[in-house]
């Protein structure tokens, strides 16, 4: 398994947050570990993560677990680095589980930004 490029100071924005509830499903809870937490964002199509890491990250593959019942059927990966306009890195499909799931890239994406 690859290690994780997260660290205490990567920044995260979200979308939106379910009914405004920061409390209960805010963003803080996307990288917590913990099963019984989660973001949850409002309905609606084109919701995001972005994720800014401190320093260019080198992505070799994403993890990705949601709520069973509440998946995406298509993720789009977008990233940059420094003050670059976002290009598509790469369209995932997800399965509707609530199981982790493992996205391999064909190759190495160098980045400082992925939404």
């Amino acid at each position: 398994m690859a290690a994780s490029v997260l660290c205490k100071d990567t920044i995260t924005r979200v979308s939106s947050v379910l009914n405004r509830d920061v409390k209960q499903f805010g963003k803080q809870f996307l990288f917590d570990g913990r099963e019984e937490t989660c973001w949850n964002s409002d309905q609606g199509s084109s919701q995001w993560i972005l994720v800014e890491f401190p320093k260019t990250v080198l992505v070799s593959q994403i993890h990705i677990q949601f709520q069973g019942g509440f998946s995406c059927s298509t993720c789009t990966l977008e990233g940059c680095q420094n003050d670059e306009e976002f290009v598509k890195v790469a369209d995932i499909y997800p399965e509707d589980s609530n199981t982790l799931q493992i996205s391999n890239f064909y190759s190495h994406v160098i980045l400082e930004i992925l939404k």
